[in-house]
C-alpha cells in the first residue's frame, strides 16, 4: 500500500531537528487529512520501534471512539493488516496491541490525573485546542517509557491535530508566540488537499460566514479580541418582523426549566424571521404552550416543531416527552403540529457554526432576521462570549447567576434559536 501525501502530512511526519522530544501540532481545516496523519503516524512508530507504548486520547472517550480508533482500523485494512494476525484489539482494556509487542492505549483526558501513572513512548491528541493546557503538560511529563537498545534514531513525539482556534489560546502561544525548538505547528488549509471532489472549498465557502471560513477552510487562526460566539450581526441582522397568521410558524425549543426559551419564527428557503420569544423562569412545558396559545389563538398556517433533540426523551416527572406535551396541548386548540427534529443533538460548535453562517456568509448574504421583539435572544448576540483563550462557551456559574440575575438568559435562547438553523441548514463537515 502506498499513500500519496499532502504537503502539510510529509511534513508533519518528518521531523527536521535531533532533539530527543519532538511536539508537533497538524492545524488544519475540514477535510485537510488531520485525524489520518495522526493514527498513520501511530502506527508507523509501533512498526519502528518494536515494543513502543503510545497513548491516544482526546477530552471525550466519544470523540476517541467514533473519530481517531476508527482511523486506525482504516488504515489497518488499507495496508493488509489483520486482526488476530498482526494486531490485537481488546475493548476492554481498550488497548490495540502488535504482533511485535507495540500497544496504544485509547483514553479521554477528562481526569489528567490518572494519566500520571503511564510511560509513553509517545502520545496523540484528538481536537487538541479541546484539551486544556494542564493536560499537555501531565502528558510532557510522561514521555518517559525506557529507550531499548535496538531503537535507532528514536525520539519521543507528541503530535497532536485540530482545527484552528476560534479565540488565539494556548496552542497558539505555545506552537507560535513562544515556541521551543521542538515545537512545531503545521498549517494544512482546505485547499491544499487536491484529492477533495472539484468545488468542494467554493461550496464551503457558500455554506460558512467569512471568519468560520477563514479558520475550518483557510486554517487560520482566529483573533485574540474577537471572543463573541456570534459573529458578524449587525443593524441589517435586526428588523421590524411581522407576525403573518397564514405563514408556516416555527417553534423552536429550550426545554431548560428554569428558564425555558422558545423562539417563534417563519423562514423562506434561504433565511429565517425571529419575530417573537418566550423566556418562562420555573415552568413547564404545558405551561409554555399556554402562553404561546394566549399570543397565537387562531394561526392559520402550519405550527412546525423544532428544537433540542433530548425533548424527545422522557424525564422521572412525566410519562410524555415534551414533545408529545406541545403536540397534546396544540392538538386541543385544533393546530396538528408537526415535530421536525433532529435524532440526536450535533456538537455544540457545529449549531454556531451553522447561525453564523446564517448571519453573514463568506459571500456577505445575509440569511437570519431578529425583531427587537425577541429581547432575550438579541442579549444572547452581543453577549455570550466563548471562555478567554478557548473554544468553549462561557457559561455563567450559580454564584454569578446569584449575582447578576440576568446571566441566567445566556445560552438557553442561542440553544433554541441555532436548532431551527441547524435542522434546516447544519454544516457540512
Amino acid at each position: 500500500m502506498k499513500y500519496d501525501l499532502l504537503r502539510a502530512q510529509r511534513e508533519f511526519l518528518e521531523i527536521p531537528h535531533d532533539f530527543s522530544l519532538d511536539v508537533a501540532v497538524y492545524q488544519g481545516g475540514y477535510g485537510s487529512g488531520k485525524t489520518f496523519s495522526g493514527s498513520l503516524l501511530g502506527i508507523l512508530l509501533c512498526i519502528k520501534f518494536p515494543g513502543i507504548r503510545g497513548l491516544v486520547g482526546a477530552q471525550t472517550y466519544t470523540l476517541v471512539r467514533d473519530t481517531t480508533l476508527q482511523s486506525y482500523f482504516e488504515h489497518f485494512e488499507n495496508i493488509g493488516f489483520q486482526e488476530g494476525e498482526d494486531y490485537n484489539w481488546s475493548s476492554s482494556l481498550q488497548k490495540i496491541t502488535f504482533k511485535n509487542g507495540s500497544e496504544i492505549l485509547f483514553r479521554h483526558f477528562d481526569e489528567p490525573n490518572k494519566l500520571k501513572s503511564l510511560n509513553l513512548g509517545f502520545v496523540e491528541i484528538e481536537e487538541m485546542s479541546e484539551v486544556p493546557y494542564e493536560t499537555f503538560k501531565v502528558l510532557l511529563s510522561r514521555m518517559r517509557q525506557r529507550v531499548k537498545p535496538k531503537w535507532k534514531n528514536f525520539t519521543y513525539r507528541i503530535f497532536g491535530h485540530t482545527n484552528p482556534e476560534f479565540n488565539r489560546g494556548w496552542i497558539y502561544e505555545t506552537f507560535v508566540e513562544n515556541h521551543p525548538e521542538n515545537y512545531r505547528l503545521i498549517t494544512a488549509p482546505t485547499t491544499e488537499n487536491r484529492f477533495l471532489p472539484q468545488g468542494y472549498c467554493d461550496e464551503l465557502k457558500k455554506l460558512y460566514d467569512e471568519k468560520y471560513y477563514n479558520i475550518f477552510v483557510l486554517a487560520q487562526n482566529g483573533e485574540s479580541s474577537s471572543n463573541l460566539v456570534v459573529k458578524d450581526f449587525t443593524d441589517k441582522n435586526v428588523r421590524e418582523i411581522k407576525y403573518q397568521p397564514e405563514l408556516d410558524l416555527h417553534i423552536t425549543c429550550d426545554f431548560n426549566v428554569d428558564p425555558m426559551c422558545w423562539i417563534f419564527a417563519h423562514k423562506t428557503d434561504e433565511k429565517v424571521f425571529y419575530f417573537d420569544e418566550i423566556a418562562m423562569e420555573n415552568t413547564t412545558t404545558a405551561k409554555a404552550c399556554e402562553e404561546f396559545l394566549r399570543r397565537y389563538p387562531a394561526h392559520k398556517g402550519n405550527v412546525i416543531v423544532n428544537g433540542d433533540a433530548s425533548g424527545d426523551n422522557r424525564s422521572c416527572t412525566s410519562e410524555y416527552t415534551n414533545y408529545v406535551i406541545i403536540k397534546k396541548k396544540l392538538l386541543e386548540y385544533g393546530y396538528d403540529a408537526e415535530i421536525r427534529i433532529k435524532p440526536f443533538n450535533p456538537p455544540i460548535k457545529n449549531r454556531i457554526a451553522a447561525f453564523n453562517a446564517k448571519v453573514r456568509n463568506a459571500n456577505g448574504d445575509i440569511g437570519i432576521f431578529v425583531d427587537k421583539k425577541c429581547e432575550k435572544l438579541l442579549y444572547n448576540i452581543y453577549n455570550l462570549k466563548y471562555k478567554e483563550g478557548t473554544s468553549r462557551i462561557d457559561i455563567p456559574s450559580y454564584q454569578q447567576i446569584k449575582q447578576t440575575k440576568e446571566l441566567k438568559f445566556l445560552s438557553h435562547p442561542m440553544d433554541a434559536a441555532s436548532y431551527l438553523v441547524d435542522y434546516y441548514w447544519p454544516i457540512k463537515l
